[in-house]
């Protein structure tokens, strides 16, 4: 029998509470920006990496406004070995919008989120439950795995599928905001800590006694999978970085001839430099490449 959503609840947030990490923006006083700055850094980059970035960036662009301030150019070079630097662009998009159409306010409301440059599902009910307390399903890979074994008794999640996982996770919350906010987090803390994808540590597991899946024996997952990026060394996205750290290292354009000397490969250098230019991570300056500036 898979456990009673109400069986969760108390085991998450009891756990949460005594074993939640020490992360910047779970301090009491953290601003809302902060909050919407680290989950743009977060998606698909190590914490340990994005927290240095991030005190970096909150001390030079403490508000919205700061940042919108200063030409795209400069988001993207601050964005440094991040990675996904388009990130770095949709997050000056989004703080531009904020300053123009909100006051330079983060706004609450999750439709409002929703409009802003790079904010989708997961990041907008993020910023409205985490920063502002208000209480939605918030939905990630690790919430997604743990809701998989603990509730469905399947090894692995499938591919994510918003109109699925929101609902799923929905069914689960407390009903008041503030417990919410500390299951959403709790949940998600899990997955990454303790039901992990390779190598879950379920004994640690608060779920451990309610686990459908540890119930079930552990059976192999044999559903659909989500498709597996492709291994970094000689793949496009290393011309990409390589092309990018070089942009990055100096306030003036590059020539063609100076870029094509990053990358023995000219087909393939072309193809990654072609890339950046449409998605306006490198703009055409002066006969060479820059950063984009407006």
């Amino acid at each position: 029998m898979p456990p009673e959503p109400s069986d969760l609840a108390p085991l998450v947030t009891r756990w949460f509470r005594t074993n939640a990490r020490d992360l910047p923006w779970r301090r009491p006083g953290f601003p809302a920006w902060g909050t919407l700055v680290s989950e743009f850094m977060l998606q698909q980059t190590q914490v340990s990496r994005v927290i240095p970035r991030l005190e970096e960036w909150l001390g030079r662009w403490p508000t919205p406004a700061d940042l919108a301030a200063e030409p795209p150019a400069e988001a993207v070079r601050a964005w440094g070995r991040l990675g996904y630097p388009r990130r770095a662009l949709w997050l000056h998009a989004a703080a531009t919008q904020i300053a123009e159409r909100h006051d330079g306010i983060v706004p609450s409301d999750v439709d409002q989120l929703l409009a802003l440059t790079g904010i989708g599902d997961y990041t907008a009910r993020a910023v409205a439950v985490f920063a502002y307390g208000d209480r939605h399903p918030v939905v990630d890979t690790n919430t997604r795995r743990v809701i998989a074994r603990a509730v469905r008794g399947q090894g692995e999640p499938g591919p994510p599928n918003a109109k699925a996982d929101l609902p799923a996770m929905e069914a689960l919350l407390p009903e008041s905001r503030s417990e919410a906010a500390v299951f959403n987090a709790g949940l998600m803390e899990i997955g990454a800590v303790v039901c992990t994808a390779r190598a879950p540590r379920c004994e640690e597991c608060p779920l451990r006694e309610v686990c459908a899946w540890r119930a079930a024996g552990y059976p192999a997952y044999d559903g659909p999978v989500k498709t597996k990026q492709k291994q970094f060394a000689g793949s496009d996205r290393q011309v990409r970085g390589i092309i990018m750290a070089e942009l990055r290292s100096t306030h003036r354009s590059l020539t063609d001839e100076e870029l094509r000397a990053l990358w023995p490969d000219r087909e393939q250098f072309d193809r990654a430099l072609a890339g950046l230019v449409a998605d306006r991570l490198a703009v055409r300056v002066d006969g060479g490449y820059a950063l984009p500036h407006d």
